[in-house]
Order: structure tokens, then C-alpha cells, then sequence
């Protein structure tokens, strides 16, 4: 990750060089990234902000898999009343399961969440912790 929430991917097999550079979806500072992978080669990452959203994004970003992209929103407080805000709560880390395809967000809201990649749901969410979670 770089300044301006740049992101730089480096291929490195052999001499290691600059792949592409590219700029994820999101808007505001990012937090943390972390590569998936697909029948054991890297395939992607995923990347989180402070804005309560995280990013998946592959590598190949040709038009066949520009479905495997995607922002979701997370950390974010239940709200009954849609006249109430809504609390947004950085996501402070991001992290894949190196088999199933699952992914793991940890926040600010002291909460750690579960997620499906490939199905783009929820799974289970923790019970909220005292403190901020700060990593993975």
C-alpha cells in the first residue's frame, strides 16, 4: 500500500518487478491487505479502510472476472430507525483462510466478522469486545 491509497503489485518470481500499480475502490485511507488465492496460486486481495467497507479485487481484471470484483460494507452499527445515523467504524484488519475461500475483518467496533468470498455473505460475527481489535 502506498500514499494516496495506491496499491502496487510486484511479481516475485525471479528478479522481482513491478507487475502494475492500480488504485482500489475505495476512498478513504486504507488499512490493511491481504492476498487470496485460487487452485494455489495468488488470484487477488482484499483490502480494508476507514470508511467500514473492504475491497476484493483480482488480479486478472480482464471482463470474465469482473464479477470477482467487488466492495462490501462492515463494522457498522444496527440501526431500527432509518432516521437515526448509522455508526461507521474503521476496518482495522483483513485476512483470507489459505483453503475455503472464507475471509475474516476485524474493527474498530471491537467486533470480528466471518465472510464468504465467493457467495459475498456474512457468516458470523463475534460478540463485541471491550477494546478496538487492532489486528489479525
Amino acid at each position: 500500500i502506498l500514499a494516496g491509497r495506491k496499491v502496487k503489485i510486484l511479481n516475485l518470481e525471479n528478479k522481482p518487478a513491478v507487475h502494475h500499480t492500480m488504485e482500489p475502490p475505495l476512498r478513504y485511507q486504507l488499512r490493511d491487505i491481504s492476498i487470496f488465492k485460487k487452485d494455489g496460486k495468488p488470484a487477488g486481495f482484499g483490502v480494508c479502510s476507514i470508511e467500514g467497507r473492504a475491497a476484493i479485487e483480482p488480479f486478472d481484471n480482464t471482463a470474465a472476472n469482473s464479477k470477482d470484483k467487488f466492495t462490501f460494507k462492515c463494522h457498522r452499527s444496527v440501526v431500527s430507525d432509518s432516521h437515526k445515523p448509522q455508526d461507521i467504524y474503521a476496518v482495522n484488519g483483513i485476512k483470507f483462510h489459505p483453503v475455503h475461500g472464507t475471509l475474516a475483518t476485524i474493527g474498530s467496533d471491537g467486533k470480528f466478522s466471518f465472510w464468504d468470498k465467493d457467495a459475498r455473505t456474512k457468516l458470523k460475527t463475534g460478540e463485541q469486545l471491550d477494546n478496538t481489535i487492532t489486528c489479525c
